[in-house]
C-alpha cells in the first residue's frame, strides 16, 4: 500500500489500515522511517484534533479496569475513542508482553474504540519514542479522545505530560499521605488525581486518601493554566463505575477553560516545539553511532575508564572536543 492510499484509509477511519501505520511508525527501519515521515506530513493539514488525556499510576491500581470503564461511558456518548498502552520491555530480552487488550474485553469489542499497546523499549519516562506519533494518527483518523496509559512505574512518569492535553493520576486507597502528596515529579504535573477502589471495604479508606492529597495540592503553587479549584483530587470505583461520570465532566471543564483562555493552544505549540528538541536530540545521537570513527573513538575511551586511566567526565569532555573538531 503507498503512502498516499494509507493516507486516505486512515482519514476514512479505517481501523486496519491505522494499525499498519503505528506500526510503520513504531518500526526502526531506514525505509520504513522514510515512509513514516512522508506518511505523518501527509497526514500534518488534516486539520482534526483529539483530547489527548494521559493517564498514570503504579502497577496494580487499576489503570486497565478504569481506561475499560471510562472507554465505555464515553463510547456510550457516541464519542470514538483510541487507547494507547505503553508495556514495559524486558531489559533483558527487549521483548514486552503487550497483554492490555485482554483485560479491556468489553471496550475490545466496541466498534467505536480503538487500542493498540506499544513497547517502551529503551525509552523512559513511561512512554515510547513514537507514542506522539500514534496519536497524530489516531487524530488524523477521527477519533474524539485518546487515552495514552503509561507503563506504570512510579513518579518519574512525566513524559506523558509532554503530549496530552490533560494529566490524570490514578491513586490506590491508603496509598500515601500529605507529605507524599507534596513529593515534586509526578504530583506537580497532574491536572486531576482520580483515588480508585473506592468501593466495598476501601471507601473510607479512599476517602481518606483522597481528602490527604486535595490537602497537599492547596499546597502546591497555582499555575497560570488553571482555573480556580484545579489540580483537584476525586474518588471512583472503575470497578462499580462509580463517579466516571463526575470526573469526565471535570476534565471537559478544565479543557473548555483552557481552550477559552488560549492555555490550550498555546500548550499543544510548546509541546510540538519539545517533541521537535527530542527528536533532533535522538537523531544526532543515532548519527553517532553509525559514524566509524566516532564510535572507534567511544571505544578507546570507553576502554580507558574502564581501567580507571580516566575519569567519566574527563573521557566525555574529550569525546566532545573530538566532536567539535
Amino acid at each position: 500500500m503507498d503512502i498516499a492510499e494509507l493516507a486516505d484509509r486512515i482519514r476514512a477511519g479505517e481501523r486496519r489500515a491505522l494499525a499498519r501505520a503505528i506500526t510503520l511508525v513504531e518500526s526502526g527501519r531506514d525505509d520504513h522511517r522514510a515512509r513514516a515521515v512522508a506518511l505523518l506530513d501527509r497526514l500534518a493539514g488534516s486539520g482534526r484534533q483529539a483530547l489527548r488525556i494521559g493517564l498514570s499510576g503504579t502497577p496494580g491500581v487499576g489503570k486497565s479496569t478504569f481506561i475499560e470503564s471510562f472507554g465505555m461511558m464515553l463510547t456510550g456518548q457516541g464519542l470514538r475513542v483510541a487507547v494507547l498502552a505503553v508495556d514495559p520491555s524486558s531489559a533483558r530480552s527487549g521483548g514486552s508482553i503487550l497483554g492490555d487488550k485482554t483485560r479491556m474485553e468489553r471496550l475490545t469489542r466496541e466498534p467505536n474504540a480503538f487500542i493498540r499497546p506499544s513497547p517502551s523499549q529503551t525509552a523512559l519516562g513511561g512512554v515510547a519514542r513514537r507514542t506522539r506519533d500514534a496519536v497524530a494518527l489516531c487524530e488524523a483518523a477521527g477519533f474524539d479522545i485518546v487515552l495514552i496509559e503509561t507503563v506504570g512505574v512510579g513518579q518519574s512518569e512525566t513524559m506523558v505530560a509532554e503530549m496530552a492535553d490533560l494529566f490524570i493520576l490514578l491513586l490506590a486507597p491508603a496509598g500515601g499521605d500529605e507529605l507524599q502528596g507534596v513529593k515534586r515529579g509526578i504530583m506537580e504535573m497532574a491536572d486531576i488525581i482520580l483515588v480508585n477502589k473506592a468501593d466495598g471495604d476501601l471507601k473510607p479508606a479512599a476517602m481518606r486518601t483522597c481528602a490527604d492529597y486535595a490537602g497537599a495540592l492547596r499546597l502546591l503553587r497555582k499555575r497560570p493554566q488553571d482555573p480556580e479549584g484545579f489540580p483537584k483530587a476525586m474518588t471512583v470505583s472503575a470497578l462499580e463505575e462509580e463517579g466516571l461520570q463526575n470526573a469526565w465532566g471535570e476534565m471537559q471543564a478544565l479543557a473548555a477553560w483552557r481552550r477559552e483562555n488560549g492555555h490550550f493552544d498555546a500548550r499543544r505549540a510548546e509541546q510540538a516545539r519539545h517533541w521537535f528538541g527530542e527528536e533532533v536530540r535522538l537523531g544526532l545521537l543515532a548519527r553517532l553511532e553509525k559514524d566509524p570513527d566516532a564510535r572507534a573513538q567511544m571505544d578507546r575511551l570507553g576502554a580507558a575508564v574502564a581501567r580507571g586511566e580516566i575519569s567519566v567526565s574527563g573521557a566525555a569532555t574529550q569525546m566532545l572536543a573530538a566532536l567539535n573538531g
